[in-house]
C-alpha cells in the first residue's frame, strides 16, 4: 500500500459511518479528547489521516 493512500485524509462523515455511531457521540468523543486526533483546514472542516484513524482504533481493541 502506497503512502498517498495510507494517509488518505477521511471526513467526520466518513469515520462516522464507518464506525456506525450517531455524530453526537463522535462530537462528545472530540470534546472530551477521546476521538482520532484531526485536522482542523482554514475553513473550519476537520480531516482525520487514515492512517490515525487506524492507530485510534487498534489502541482500543481488546487485548487478546
Amino acid at each position: 500500500m502506497n503512502a498517498r493512500v495510507r494517509d488518505e485524509k477521511l471526513t467526520i462523515k466518513e469515520v462516522i459511518a464507518d464506525l456506525k455511531v450517531a455524530p453526537a457521540t463522535f462530537y462528545r468523543w472530540r470534546q472530551l479528547g477521546k476521538g482520532p486526533r484531526s485536522i482542523k483546514l482554514p475553513n473550519g472542516d476537520v480531516r482525520i489521516r487514515r492512517s490515525e484513524y487506524e492507530r485510534w482504533l487498534a489502541e482500543r481493541e481488546d487485548a487478546a
